[in-house]
């Protein structure tokens, strides 16, 4: 091997310990965040979870307010928030493509509930919690904004709802406060949120031909 090779090699190394490194933390963090809260949560706690010295944990992600902005931002430039921009793109059925964002959201909801409830908790007295929460409303507004336009090129918004009323009401219904709102205070089950939240909007959303069509295929 040349010594040209062996650099090479050598910073592939480095690059893959240094991803490594930097996802043990995160999860670490994640989960810490999640089981004892923000504020309980200590860079000692983190640096022991993922195995590395303190200072590796400010090197790599900025100490507990980096590693929360971290975190969030990781979520929402993941590969399948481009797939489901795609996805939205390419549906034509009015119809399924309100199943298809409830069901997203229901899954990015189950995914990360936990870490968003520290979030929301955390914000008001923490600035990079807020900076967090911003990100990750914009990251999802901005899905629902897409799916609003897509809804306003098919023809299928009700007479006198533009985008924007219809990107307020898919934020209304899809937004995080809504699904606590279902599973903590109502004490309902996933998929019964998800089913109702679906027929929800679509009643509100759809004009009427469109509603009836999808009622007949279910």
């Amino acid at each position: 091997m040349s010594t040209r090779e062996s650099k090479k090699a050598a910073g592939g190394r480095r690059a893959e310990y240094a991803a490594a490194t930097r996802q043990a933390i995160h999860e670490a963090a994640r989960e810490l965040f999640t089981g004892k809260g923000y504020f309980a949560t200590t860079v000692d706690d983190i640096a022991t979870a993922a195995r590395v010295a303190p200072a590796t944990v400010y090197a790599v992600g900025g100490g507990k307010q980096g590693l929360l902005k971290a975190i969030i931002e990781t979520r929402t430039t993941a590969p399948d928030v481009e797939e489901t921009y795609g996805h939205i793109a390419g549906t034509t059925d009015a119809d399924e493509l309100l199943r298809f964002i409830t069901h997203a959201t229901r899954v990015r909801f189950e995914d990360s509930r936990g870490l968003m409830r520290v979030v929301i908790d955390t914000a008001p007295h923490d600035a990079a919690a807020a900076q967090a929460l911003r990100t990750a409303h914009a990251s999802l507004r901005d899905g629902l904004a897409r799916t609003a336009r897509r809804l306003a090129e098919l023809g299928a918004l009700r007479n006198g709802i533009d985008v924007q009323e219809a990107t307020d009401t898919l934020w209304f219904y899809l937004g995080n406060g809504a699904y606590f709102t279902l599973t903590d205070d109502n004490d309902w089950p996933l998929d019964k949120v998800e089913q109702w939240l679906h027929t929800s909007l679509r009643t509100a959303l759809l004009r009427s031909g469109s509603a009836d069509r999808s009622a007949s295929d279910q």
